[in-house]
């Protein structure tokens, strides 16, 4: 079977050269996938917060208190689809539920799940491409009112929903009704019985418009949470209502907006308002105005700046007078040029025309400098007291969202993906490669602790959700591997902090049995409960290796070498040296079924191990050999174009690259390091391997064909067969396929150089 015509290969196209098969790979990852930030945006903390899967908690007897039965309360928010298609669902209720999805009814709850809130629905809505809007009926009962909804796919797409109307748009969250009596959406269950996402009938669409709501000044409608402040709260002044009035004298806290001169030359402007506390303004970085130590510190201004061209940071330094008192600032609009105005400091959207951020309150001594304020990716402060920016709205946050498709995420395909471009800029001299690896990796890094804050106080963070709620060895090794080889090349911020967090999780979190093994106690399926996967070598080993590399401890070697000397009592099978894919405690024995990219995953990381370790290590002698099974057992099992297959020992199951490229890739290594006594065969494996691979698996645009998606597992190797089937240009291949085009190339090299095999040491 080929994917790509041999036409339009790129074999076909680069006459051999595999450097223009490298490089076109990787252009068209980054070509699709251009570095961008993270989102920023307004969160109200009065809203509904998710948990840790990623789902609305909207308990709303919490929010009212007592609900007298059978009132009705509506929450609203619009979910955006780059292309039309089915999104999973999942709600628990705490009372009968109705779900509507751009006016089309797609789930009501039963009888048990409005009394079971443990018990979880799943149901598909289906969305067309572009804005999509959600309304969940909530019905009033004895159990209670509302429920915990969100995505049904907690790992892959940690769905935020945005606010529908237009005074918070941009913001993250849902808006909600107050109780009622009266139903908005008229059909009745026995008027109309729900069958698949049948559209409303016109009682409904007469009983409710969503355009007529959506503008919330003069609307019908009374949208929670509130977003105003009241009169009072406005009279305080802003640090007081923003960061808390009720702060004991001298605590401090900062504004930061953006001062912009939009002319070609130095604008001078003056600056009028009225102060309220002792505080101190800075354009630049540069004091130009402090209230006067004698006279207390409140009252008019009017400073005269020189702005320069361009933008520039303005911070506001205040400190609170004590509970009570005024605190904060005003200024009026600028009665000098007309180009110079104030501008957010970074675009976060929910703000409205306010451009003010807001940050503190912080203890004397403990603030930050003026210089270090202007940022938006850390935290500030310590300990309980970290805090990080606020707009001028009630319970008003701000938060970063990774809406990336792939660049800025973290999940352990792109560990390998963005390993495999690392190795390409290194290999063909790219600088680009490499810092487009090290940057997507940094962006990570940078938001590392702060995500972890983030996950802390509003459930489920909006950026870096497996670093920060790492509960699997999915969530960490992978990606965290690839981050240890960027941190030999440069520094990553952050990068030590993850290192080390993960670091704990793998040696001190992670479920272990007597002998030390890592396996899956738990999981988000119960699929994974009690179960051992020939993966988790990948997940796990080469991080370790890595780690101690940085540490130089030891005992993180030792560890990977005995999770090899484990898995393979579980999952060996010696009379074709290869191995099962998953072991289920629970019935005692294998699955049978040898999956090929798990078995790719086991070989690669024996590499990554055996270049680690040294010569002398107690430990080699058994990895080496159990590297040479293995390496034996996969070579009887290529085809005869080069590809190893889905199912290693079904050459009817589809061929498929991932699995081929890495055994590609440690064949090329065993020759090349010594590892393999008799080196002739794999020589002509590789060789026939990446000519297979560039004549059917990867076309002339750089696109990687035949990769099997991520799995799960079955005792049935049909699973694997016919259910498990290949996705286009999936991130579990593109980096290996990079991978094995680089051991190719360096093999090529060590060939015609008659040089003996390279030492391991030092050899990437």
């Amino acid at each position: 079977m080929a994917y790509v015509e041999e036409h339009e290969s790129i074999a076909a196209r680069t006459a051999g050269r595999t450097e223009d098969m490298l490089t076109a790979v990787v252009n068209r990852y980054i070509g699709a996938n251009p570095k961008l930030p993270p989102v920023y945006r307004v969160f109200n903390r009065g809203g509904f917060l998710r948990d840790a899967e990623y789902r609305y908690d909207m308990n709303l007897a919490e929010k009212f208190g007592e609900l007298e039965d059978g009132l009705f309360v509506y929450a609203w928010a619009k979910l955006w689809a780059e292309q039309e298609g089915e999104q999973p669902l999942r709600i628990s209720c705490y009372g009968p539920v109705r779900a509507f999805v751009n006016d089309a009814w797609v789930f009501q709850s039963n009888q048990r799940d409005d009394v079971l809130p443990d018990q979880t629905a799943e149901f598909k809505a289906p969305l067309r491409r572009g804005w999509n809007h959600v309304v969940l009926e909530f019905t009033s009962a004895a159990t209670g009112c509302g429920g915990r909804f969100g995505t049904g796919l907690i790992k892959a797409a940690p769905l935020h929903f945005l606010a529908p109307t237009k005074e918070r748009e941009g913001q993250e969250g849902w808006v909600y009704s107050e109780p009622q009596a009266v139903r908005w959406y008229g059909l009745k269950p026995a008027e109309a019985e729900l069958s698949g996402g049948e559209p409303m009938g016109a009682p409904g669409r007469e009983a409710f418009r969503m355009e007529s709501l959506a503008q919330e000044s003069g609307a019908p409608v009374r949208w929670l949470p509130d977003r105003s402040w009241d009169a009072e709260a406005v009279q305080r002044g802003r640090f007081a209502r923003v960061i808390g009035g009720e702060t004991e004298p001298g605590k401090l806290a900062f504004a930061w907006a953006k001062l912009e001169n939009r002319g070609a030359a130095p604008a001078e402007v003056t600056l009028k308002g009225r102060l309220a506390g002792r505080t101190a303004l800075y354009l630049g970085g540069r004091l130009v105005y402090e209230t006067p130590a004698e006279g207390g510190g409140s009252g008019e201004i009017a400073v005269v700046l020189q702005v320069p061209a361009g933008s520039h940071d303005f911070v506001v330094r205040g400190q609170s007078e004590g509970e009570g008192a005024p605190w904060g600032f005003d200024f009026e609009p600028f009665s000098g040029p007309e180009e110079v105005r104030w501008v957010q400091p970074s675009p976060v959207l929910g703000m409205g025309e306010d451009p003010w951020l807001y940050l503190g309150p912080f203890d004397r001594g403990a603030e930050p400098s003026v210089s270090e304020v202007p940022v938006m990716e850390t935290l500030f402060g310590e300990g309980e007291e970290r805090v990080y920016w606020r707009v001028d709205q009630p319970r008003g946050w701000v938060r970063p969202y990774l809406e990336n498709p792939l660049f800025g995420r973290w999940n352990y395909p792109l560990g390998v993906t963005l390993y495999g471009i690392l190795q390409t800029g290194k290999e063909l001299g790219r600088a680009d490669y490499i810092d487009y690896a090290a940057d997507h990796i940094g962006q990570c890094t940078r938001l590392g602790e702060y995500s972890e804050w983030d996950a802390q106080q509003y459930g489920g963070p909006g950026t870096n959700h497996q670093l920060a709620l790492i509960d699997s060895l999915d969530d960490c090794g992978s990606f965290g591997a690839t981050m240890l080889r960027v941190l030999r090349e440069r520094e990553l911020p952050g990068g030590r902090w993850a290192a080390d967090r993960i670091a704990e999780y793998i040696t001190r979190e992670q479920d272990r049995l007597p002998n030390g093994m890592l396996y899956r106690r738990r999981g988000h399926s119960q699929l994974m409960h009690g179960t051992v996967w020939c993966d988790d070598l990948y997940m796990s080993t080469p991080f370790l290796c890595r780690y101690y590399e940085l540490t130089g401890d030891e005992a993180y070697l030792t560890d990977a070498a005995n999770q090899f000397l484990r898995y393979k009592e579980l999952l060996f099978m010696p009379e074709r040296r290869i191995m099962h894919h998953v072991y289920n405690l629970r019935f005692g024995k294998p699955n049978t079924v040898p999956w090929g990219r798990g078995n790719g995953w086991v070989l690669f990381s024996l590499t990554e191990l055996l270049e680690t370790m040294p010569e002398g290590h107690a430990k080699r002698g058994e990895i080496l050999s159990f590297y040479r099974e293995l390496c034996s057992g996969y070579l009887a099992l290529q085809d005869e174009y080069g590809l190893w297959h889905q199912v290693l020992t079904d050459p009817q199951s589809y061929p498929e690259a991932s699995c081929t490229s890495m055994f590609i890739y440690a064949f090329a290594r065993g020759v090349r390091f010594g590892w393999l006594p008799d080196p002739g065969p794999y020589v002509q494996a590789v060789r026939r391997g990446f000519d297979g691979l560039t004549r059917t698996c990867i076309d002339k645009q750089g696109n990687v064909y035949g990769v099997c998606r991520g799995s799960g597992y079955s005792y049935s190797a049909l699973y694997y067969k016919e259910r498990l089937s290949w996705l286009l240009n999936d991130t579990h291949g593109i980096g290996i396929v990079l991978l094995a085009g680089i051991e190719t190339l360096r093999l090529q090299a060590h060939l015609a150089s008659g040089t003996q095999p390279a030492a391991a040491a030092g050899k990437r």
